[in-house]
């Protein structure tokens, strides 16, 4: 299966860096989310990633939406990468990479789990979906831009 825009965005629960679980039906009616697969905590473009969501997060929070990143890393991995880099946001660990597969979030060169962005209205709809290995700042930018586009 592969989302698409106008897609119900599937509803799965997982664990956090905090140990908590949470499911995206949760924020449904409530906020709208972000949702950003991304391969391996603490590596150089992860970091990049996630500092960018970290740097823009009030903006976010200021648009009604909730950022939630997802990789198959551990609850302890993830934990540790977010102190480490102060991230407010979630962080949700996918063993298996099941939540990865049901997105149909492709692999780069077969083997690196890919880099997606997910923009998720208050109704559970995916209204934009931006997929860049390389440029990871892009997909901050592309999630306000869509939010932006939901307000209005």
């Amino acid at each position: 299966m592969t989302v698409k825009v106008g897609d119900i965005a599937p509803d799965f629960t997982l664990a956090s860096q905090t140990g908590s679980s949470v499911s995206l039906k949760d924020f449904r009616g409530q906020k709208n989310v972000i949702v950003y697969f991304y391969p391996k905590d603490d590596t150089p473009g992860c970091t990049a990633e996630a500092c960018a969501f970290r740097d823009s997060y009030e903006v976010f929070k200021d648009a009604g939406a909730e950022v939630i990143g997802i990789s198959d890393d551990s609850q302890q991995s993830h934990q540790k990468f977010a102190t480490k880099y102060q991230l407010p946001f979630t962080l949700l660990s996918d063993a298996g990479n099941k939540v990865r597969q049901l997105y149909g979030v492709p692999a780069t060169l077969w083997i690196m789990p890919g880099r997606v962005t997910y923009a998720i209205d208050k109704q559970g709809v995916v209204k934009h979906i931006f997929d860049s290995m390389l440029d990871f700042k892009a997909h901050v930018s592309e999630a306000l831009k869509t939010l932006e586009a939901i307000k209005n």
